[in-house]
């Protein structure tokens, strides 16, 4: 093989190596989100505010970038605080299933959804305050 010939594979074989390395959203960095979840305790027509208090043992669920379903989830506390360790820059989709107030929906619940974007490493996000119905 000539020189150019091999210089020119070398340069793809580089540039194949180095883009599948490309880190996308998910496990495996040092970036922190953190956030809560607050219940709103309604009657059955959402008329009467019953009383208001930390979601304990909710399921809280993270989508990484554009994946289609949830990739983890976790459980509030006992204050309602939830945290997802160890990932990587990028975007994410954090979500909690609450009552439908609107009553529009066939199962009578509806997906609250935050989005996120991380941009840089070593960092704690905080999440606003996700409020559900009950």
């Amino acid at each position: 093989m000539n020189k150019l010939v091999k210089n020119i594979l070398l340069i793809l074989s580089l540039i194949v190596i180095f883009s599948s390395c490309e880190k996308n959203p998910g496990e495996g960095g040092n970036v922190t989100i953190v956030g809560s979840v607050w219940v709103k305790d309604y009657n059955s027509t959402f008329t009467l505010l019953h009383g208001e208090y930390a979601a304990m043992d909710e399921d809280v669920f993270i989508v990484y970038g554009d994946n289609i379903g949830y990739d983890d989830k976790t459980k509030t506390d006992y204050l309602g605080n939830y945290k997802f360790n160890y990932l990587r820059p990028g975007k994410y989709t954090i979500f909690v299933y609450s009552k439908d107030s609107a009553m529009q929906t066939v199962n009578g619940e509806i997906a609250i959804i935050e989005h996120v974007e991380i941009t840089q490493s070593k960092a704690v996000f905080l999440v606003p305050q996700i409020i559900i119905f009950n």
